[in-house]
């Protein structure tokens, strides 16, 4: 039962006197930070890191949820473009990311007196291709809900329960992985492609992802509104903006949205051969 895994993690979170949390705002994040706060720990930070590959209405999303969680937050800037392990966009691309990141949070974090770090990974990112779980690792982050078995619908049915307005946020990830891997990544295309999903969110569709190829835009919505983005006037409307931000030509993938399938490539050639 969720329940007995939420008092789980309370009661591990109780015998932690300090900690800071990988704070992005999201779904997993948001609940962890409102679970620590319920264990009135001595000290508790929630670190965000803002890059060009983070949109900044999530910056200020995750300043508003801080701020109404009660908790120290902490805003730290910094040029991921201008890591080369990174820009090359191998499929290592993640791992280089998150190491840099989460070295810059728990250093934070430790000049500021606190002892643990914490990011809001959940079990189901453990089945997906995630190089920056072993950055985590390295750097000695705790997974308080991952290891209570937590999954995201687990943690959905919890914030709604805790009355969290995350509960129903649609899922995010990096404008990264809007790149094909071994694809360097520039920050006009992560630019282009923030325009243009914000442009299709105001439309309605709020789960959606841009992926750039170039100067071409593929879109993915839910399998059930890929009619919608097809209607001639969507289609219209979709074509003449995503020309103004940048793009030259536009498709709609007719299959949908599934998470992580710009990983299926790699999650195939990593499968044992016989």
């Amino acid at each position: 039962m969720p329940e007995k895994k939420l008092k789980d993690i309370e009661k591990r979170l109780r015998e932690l006197p300090s900690f800071a949390i990988a704070f992005s705002g999201g779904v997993d994040s948001s609940f962890l930070l409102a679970v620590a706060k319920k264990t009135n720990p001595q000290k508790l930070l929630a670190i965000t890191v803002s890059s060009q590959f983070v949109p900044e209405r999530e910056i200020e999303s995750a300043r508003k949820i801080a701020r109404l969680t009660g908790v120290e937050h902490i805003c730290l800037d910094v040029n991921i473009l201008g890591n080369k392990d990174v820009a090359e966009n191998t499929f290592e691309r993640c791992y280089y990311c998150k190491k840099q990141i989460f070295a810059l949070i728990r250093k934070t974090g430790l000049d500021l007196g606190v002892q643990y770090m914490m990011h809001g990974v959940n079990l189901d990112d453990l089945k997906d291709f995630r190089p920056g779980l072993k950055a985590a690792k390295e750097l000695g982050f705790i997974s308080p809900l991952a290891d209570a078995k937590l999954d995201k619908k687990d943690i959905r049915l919890l914030s709604k329960q805790m009355g969290l307005e995350t509960w129903d946020k649609p899922s995010q990830s990096c404008l990264a992985t809007r790149i094909p891997y071994n694809e360097t990544i520039k920050s006009e295309d992560l630019v282009m492609v923030d325009r243009a999903e914000a442009f299709l969110q105001g439309l309605g569709f709020a789960k959606v992802r841009v992926r750039c190829h170039g100067k071409a835009a593929r879109i993915e919505v839910l399998p059930d509104l890929v009619e919608n983005v097809m209607n001639e006037k969507i289609r219209q409307k979709i074509s003449m903006a995503f020309a103004k931000v940048g793009f030259e030509h536009t498709s709609i993938d007719i299959d949908g949205y599934k998470q992580g399938k710009m990983n299926y490539a790699i999650q195939e050639n990593l499968k044992p051969q016989p």
